[in-house]
């Protein structure tokens, strides 16, 4: 219900989370250098799949489907980060925002649903090392990365559908770019019940997938008991890379959970750090993960320089 009836009509929100930032400068020069080598890298590593036939295979093309997510998240928010701190531009456009908002959210989701489906290609290699190629082809790859970019979009598509109808009271954001809970926070209405279908949805994809890789995990660990120690050592350097990159997306992400549930009030500058962290670290990571942890990528920039 209305929580009053003076709406407005916005045409532009104002970006206020960086209000109380001491260094403004040198926070929005750490943002853009850490967002334009998560940009190249993730770049560098679409490039070298794509180009290199060898590389046309399931597990690589999930490890460019990651990076495509990669440069979607963080691409959805440092830009209007870098534009406050540095241009001082505090502005962004009501449809602009949304339009950032659906982008953010669905990087968000599709970054798990990543990280999830790399879990199983792990999960198949191992258990059916034998049968691997004909389970897992590239065919069938592509298409269950098309289809959980489909249902993402499907899910994602609640926040701007929701916020739409909704009247607005106020027009400054006290978060560091559009996100859903912000742009809530601006209309005349009790978010509560906003937050709580927000929050059963995000749970819903946190729970699933963080099991499934927990899962597949445990029972990768099972088959690695029943091997020799030649393949335990295969089987380790293959499946250390995605745990790495699990590790550096979930991290903050149940930092921020577990220390709400605990009753811990994070100052606004503390939540967000550690969203900006949760948005720029594993695109910064994950690149230059995959690139010196996979045999044959380390080889071909290897080849690559010592050409130069």
């Amino acid at each position: 219900m209305p929580l009053q009836n003076a709406s407005i009509k916005v045409t532009e929100f104002i970006i206020g989370g960086f209000d109380t930032t001491k260094r403004p400068m040198v926070v929005g020069v750490v943002i853009l250098i850490t967002y334009v080598l998560a940009v190249l890298a993730n770049i560098v590593n679409i490039l070298f799949i794509i180009y290199d036939k060898r590389l046309h295979k399931p597990m690589y093309l999930l490890i460019c489907n990651l990076a495509v997510v990669d440069i979607l998240y963080t691409s959805s928010a440092s830009p209007t980060m870098i534009r406050v701190l540095l241009a001082g531009v505090n502005t962004i456009a009501y449809v602009p925002c949304l339009i950032q908002m659906f982008v953010f959210h669905l990087g968000w989701v599709m970054e798990m649903f990543a990280l999830t489906v790399m879990a199983f290609d792990r999960l198949i290699a191992i258990s059916y090392p034998f049968q691997y190629h004909s389970y897992l082809t590239n065919v069938r790859t592509l298409v269950l990365t098309y289809i959980l970019w489909i249902v993402a979009c499907g899910f994602v598509a609640v926040t701007p559908a929701t916020v739409l109808p909704l009247p607005h009271c106020y027009s400054k954001l006290m978060y560091t770019f559009c996100d859903y809970a912000a742009v809530i926070r601006t209309t005349c209405v009790d978010p509560n019940y906003y937050f709580n279908l927000t929050t059963v949805i995000s749970f819903f994809f946190l729970f699933f997938t963080f099991t499934f890789i927990c899962l597949s995990y445990i029972c990768i660990i099972f088959f690695v008991k029943l091997s020799s120690n030649d393949d335990k050592r295969k089987m380790g350097s293959t499946c250390l890379s995605h745990l790495i990159v699990v590790t550096c997306y979930y991290c903050p992400l149940f930092i921020l959970i577990v220390l709400t549930r605990l009753g811990v009030v994070l100052t606004l500058e503390a939540r967000h750090g550690l969203m900006i962290g949760a948005i720029l670290g594993p695109s910064l990571v994950n690149p230059f993960v995959y690139c010196l942890r996979t045999k044959e990528m380390k080889y071909k920039i290897f080849k690559i320089f010592k050409q130069v």
